[in-house]
């Protein structure tokens, strides 16, 4: 069970942004195609530096997923988006929290 824990919000944070990164493929129409997937990959990246932040340090990482997906929900106008950064957030810092000395 610890290792579906500690597995499971990198793999969950690692399909986000895959599943993020793709919605950027749609700009290989356009005249300036690398300066407009380079603008639509911003927040893949943004993902990507946060999830090796929180690989390393959980609670940190965890809370600043949860931030994220707050900042996300405000900006898109709704909670279906951020819900799946919410939950790694969640799974970050549930395991961070497990992960300290004293707890199961």
């Amino acid at each position: 069970m610890k290792k579906i824990i500690y597995w499971l919000p990198r793999f969950l944070a690692i399909l986000l942004i895959v599943f993020m990164s793709i919605f950027a493929l749609d700009v290989f129409g356009e005249a300036q195609w690398f300066v407009a997937l380079i603008m639509h990959l911003i927040p893949s990246f943004v993902l990507i530096i946060l999830t090796i932040l929180a690989w390393k340090h959980e609670l940190i990482g965890g809370i600043l997923f949860l931030v994220i997906g707050l900042a996300m929900a405000i900006f898109y106008h709704s909670f279906l988006i951020a819900n799946p950064v919410f939950l790694i957030g969640v799974l970050f810092v549930g395991n961070g929290y497990l992960k300290k000395p004293g707890r199961r």
